[in-house]
Formats: structure tokens, sequence, C-alpha cells
């Protein structure tokens, strides 16, 4: 399964997180990606110096690709990707709203030439609309979405602590890419992507929105507790830990007023019959829930939790998930050494898994011109 995607050349004019999320994958699947770079590189390339003096984010998003250094303003460079494009199966691109479109890569142009090649545009708000040509960054569309309207505290909105908006764009890009070349096989023939963060995000805003639009619902931001459950959330225990529980329907409420609580009787009492009714009386069923907790440390806690069928976990810093007993990790070369980085998430067949490495900045720019100008591979896609 880690060379399913083997025969498959990608060109990926990518920097950042999104494009490289989805490309990255298409690599882990056997996938040869060329990784096309100003002769700076990636911005994304110093983000940080944080891996061996290297950028956590480009060491996450890059590995097992073939990173070659284009000037796209000169001619003789783009002749370059031209060549290479027209061998590909897959183009992906992420550069700002109408550029890749002046230097003569636009994927309409690209569709009418290569009928066989799949195209994917990553932008921040889509091809079309008011805020179209607008750059957008991680955050700013964090805060266009809503996102950060239901993310915080009742003392103001916060952003998610990762760059959830590139990268369920490039989870999107990604999945919809696999979906077209499931479907070239069927029908012989490409297809055209379009994927916004706007949208990929706005897609995960669909419970807020419909609950506003149908029901008259705000969503409040809650903190580390569940905006529209309750009670859900994180609760202090007698040794200063937190634990976060969840009630998610009525045999668990049942459960956690008569074996957690010890309180039967407010099974059915006013105000806490159901979730609605709890939700409008949040603030008086944490207290109750508060008191019970304060008197236990968290492993007693947790015990009881588990006693009574309830789900439970641990609000942990990022130095305990590094050492989690959970937390699957996978070596990675690098220019500057070997890392252990997080497996990806899917496992398949239990196979032992093997990434190949993270390129240095243009590595191999002068072996692909050469098969440039070689000819090889000429192109399958145009057939």
């Amino acid at each position: 399964m880690q060379n399913c995607l083997e025969g498959i050349t990608v060109v990926a004019v990518e920097q950042a997180v999104a494009a490289p999320y989805a490309s990255s994958r298409l690599a882990d699947a056997g996938a040869r990606v060329i990784k096309v770079e100003r002769p700076e590189g990636d911005f994304a390339r110093n983000y940080d110096k944080l891996v061996r003096g290297q950028s956590a984010y480009f060491v996450w998003l890059n590995r097992g690709k073939e990173s070659v250094c284009l000037d796209l303003r000169l001619e003789a460079d783009r002749a370059v990707l031209d060549s290479l494009v027209a061998a590909a199966d897959v183009f992906i691109q992420n550069l700002k709203p109408g550029s890749i479109e002046k230097l003569g890569f636009g994927s309409a142009d690209l569709r009418r030439r290569f009928p066989r090649l799949i195209t994917c545009d990553i932008s921040g708000f889509g091809e079309g609309g008011a805020f179209s040509h607008l750059k957008a960054y991680d955050l700013i569309v964090q805060a266009e979405t809503g996102l950060c309207a239901i993310t915080g505290t009742q003392q103001g909105p916060a952003r998610v602590g990762v760059s959830v908006c590139d990268i369920s764009a490039g989870m999107t890009a990604h999945s919809a890419i696999l979906q077209a070349l499931y479907h070239r096989e069927v029908i012989g023939k490409g297809a055209s992507i379009q994927v916004s963060l706007f949208d990929a995000v706005a897609d995960w805003m669909n419970v807020p929105v419909l609950q506003h639009d149908y029901g008259s619902y705000q969503t409040v931001r809650a903190g580390v507790k569940h905006p529209s459950l309750a009670p859900y959330g994180a609760y202090r225990c007698s040794d200063g830990k937190d634990v976060i529980f969840s009630v998610q329907n009525d045999r668990e409420w049942v459960n956690f007023c008569e074996l957690f609580l010890k309180q039967p009787e407010l099974t059915r009492a006013l105000g806490f019959a159901d979730n609605m009714e709890r939700l409008g009386h949040r603030e008086q069923l944490d207290e109750i829930v508060e008191r019970r907790f304060s008197k236990l440390s968290s492993h007693e806690a947790m015990q009881e939790l588990e006693a009574a069928g309830l789900a439970y976990g641990r609000l942990n810093e990022v130095a305990d998930i590094s050492r989690h007993p959970h937390v699957r990790r996978v070596e990675v070369g690098t220019p500057e050494g070997t890392v252990e980085t997080i497996a990806p998430a899917a496992i398949f067949n239990s196979e032992r898994l093997s990434l190949r490495p993270v390129p240095a900045l243009g590595a191999h720019t002068e072996a692909v011109r050469e098969e440039v100008r070689a000819g090889l591979g000429a192109s399958a896609v145009s057939a």
C-alpha cells in the first residue's frame, strides 16, 4: 500500500502548508512528487529553525519529494515546467491569486492541452467572489469563517492552535485528487479541482451554522467545554490536574448522576432532564460537577468515570503528547540528519511505514533539467 501510487507523477508549484500537505500524502503513497520552488526556496523553509536548524513545518510536509528550483520569470525555466507538466498526471499549485495564470499555467489552459491531466488549484477564497483576489493565510480564514468566534473563552476569541484551515484544505485536495485519479481510470479523462481554505473550514462550520439558521441557537465560546453538549469538558481535581469527560446521551447522563455524582435524584430534576435543559442551566450544573471533581484526585476521578462507562481523558500539554503511549513515530531523513516525526494516521495491513527523505533546496534541479533535456518520459498525459 505504501507504493500504490507508484507510476503517478505529481508536479507541485507550492508553498507554505495547504498544497504541500496534499502532495506529501501522495508522496507517502509512492507517487513521484516534483516540488517546484523559487530559487530562494519555499518560504516555509524559514518559518523556524527548530528541527536541527530546519523548519518544523517544512520537515513535516515535504518528505519524499524532489526539490527543483525554477525561476518562472524566465522563459527557459517556464519551458522546463511545461515539459514536466506535459509528462505529469497531477498538477497542484497554491500561488497567490492570478499568479499561475500570468505564468501561462492556468488550469483551464492546461486541461485543454492535456485532457488526462488532473489540476488542483488551492486558494484562500476560491476562484470567484468578492474576496477571491485576496491573499489568505490560516488565521485570516479562521477569523473569516467564524471559527475564531466559537473558539476561546467568554473573555475573547482565539485561534485554533494548529493551522486547521491550511490542513483541512490540504486534506480536501488530497481526497479530491484520489477521487479524480480513480475517475480517470474509468472515463479516461482528467479533471479540474478547486479547493479553497475558506470552503474547507466553512464545511466544518456546518453544525454551528445550522444551529443558528434553524434553531436560533448561538454557539458560545466555552473554553475547554463543549459548546452544545453538557456536561462535557475539563474539570479540576484535588491534585490540581484537569480531567475531561463527556456525557453524550441519556443513558450516560443517568450513569453519571447515579454512579459518579452519587445524586440519582438529579437525573430528572427540573433544568437537567435533557441536554437542552442542561445547556440552559450550565452554570448551576458546573457548580455541582466541580464540587465532586474537587474531592477526587485525577486518578480517582478517571477510575470512577471508567466504572460508570463514561468517556474521559487528560488535559495534556505538548510535552505530554510528545511522550504519549499512543503516539506512533516514524524516522524521516533530512539534510541535517534523521528526525522522528509523528506517523501518518492511516495504517495499511499492519505494514511498517517507511518514508522517503526531505529534500535539500534544489537537490534535484540538475537531474530533472537533464531529464527534460533528454526528453525522458514524454507526455503520456496529452495522448
